[in-house]
């Protein structure tokens, strides 16, 4: 092949990328639900050959991308309220309910044996609690061998809808700590990485530390998880029971574009750090918007098991028809 044969081949390839690209629906934000995400474009994939592409990269980023108008939806574990909804022109919808787990990284102490009190949790993160034997924490688990060793918190680097939801729960336990994506944390040794899969290496690699990460990356690592004390006194293990225990409380409606925040809930055998995660979409792009549901009501019908298998919970079947009649009044359905 001549050079110039080379070049007019090259250019051609070039001007057919878009139209390859331009059927790829293409979202980016939470990373919360990002297991669960990468497990319905493939089945999506595979049943219709429709390609949809989700980047996990913090909600934060994904509030960012979908208001600049950058992907066709963004992904948020943090939900905008209606007033902001309306000033960036977004609706919002929830597609899961996942849960925080406290997961740890110390010798000899195996899955759910630590247990942490809400007065541990709140001493471990904001630094009053510098040690694993400190007295709040070793007096709920007495059976373990605690070290004197300086305890490592491994915290989100980007702004993050995990670490919104997981202040909103130490707010509850001390008013005084701020409701944030990106708090200053104030314990001794902090280490920060980014998004889940970030903090879990962080974990899984540093001895002797805890951090805050959804119960998919825990699954698939294999890291040990804390028991946590619920509102009502008891200590929770995190298991996809406990977690439907605590999604049944969530009290979200169409007319709010469904705000609401789960974290905390009532029940005894509530576990007490749970969140949705919702989707963006811009109001002006109809066309656009019907393909994005497509996906996800595709993905209410046929894959909650996947959801399920990766720990988180499945909309209950009202909520989704709750969800179609906000798509229909809206005209994107």
């Amino acid at each position: 092949m001549t050079f110039k044969k080379i070049v007019t081949a090259a250019v051609a390839a070039s001007l057919a990328l878009p139209a390859v690209n331009a059927d790829e629906l293409k979202g980016r934000g939470a990373s919360f639900p990002g297991p669960v995400y990468k497990a319905w474009t493939s089945d999506y994939f595979k049943a219709t050959g429709k390609k949809v592409n989700y980047t996990p990269t913090g909600s934060g980023d994904g509030i960012k991308s979908i208001t600049k108008r950058m992907v066709d939806f963004g992904g948020s574990d943090k939900p905008l309220k209606p007033g902001k909804l309306d000033k960036k022109k977004l609706y919002q919808f929830p597609t899961v309910v996942g849960s925080i787990v406290l997961a740890y990284n110390i010798d000899g102490v195996k899955d759910g044996e630590l247990k942490l009190s809400r007065a541990a949790i709140d001493a471990i993160f904001t630094g009053k609690a510098k040690f694993w034997d400190d007295a709040v924490i070793a007096k709920d688990n007495a059976g373990l061998k605690l070290p004197h060793e300086p305890i490592t918190v491994c915290v989100r680097a980007d702004k993050s809808g995990t670490t919104f939801n997981f202040t909103y729960f130490l707010n509850k336990i001390d008013p005084t700590f701020k409701v944030s994506k990106k708090p200053t944390w104030t314990a001794a040794k902090v280490v920060a990485g980014k998004s889940n899969s970030g903090v879990t290496a962080n974990i899984k690699q540093i001895k002797n530390a805890i951090g805050y990460i959804e119960y998919s990356y825990k699954l698939k690592t294999g890291l040990p998880a804390a028991q946590v004390e619920n509102k009502e006194g008891h200590f929770i293990t995190p298991t996809v029971k406990s977690f439907q225990d605590a999604a049944k409380y969530a009290t979200w409606t169409p007319e709010k574009h469904f705000y609401a925040v789960i974290g905390d809930p009532d029940g005894a055998t509530s576990y007490p750090i749970v969140a949705a995660t919702f989707i963006l979409l811009p109001r002006e792009k109809t066309e656009t918007n019907k393909e994005v549901t497509a996906f996800f009501d595709w993905a209410y019908k046929n894959d909650d098991k996947a959801a399920a298998d990766l720990g988180y919970v499945p909309l209950p079947e009202s909520t989704k028809e709750q969800i179609r009649k906000y798509w229909e009044a809206h005209k994107i359905k």
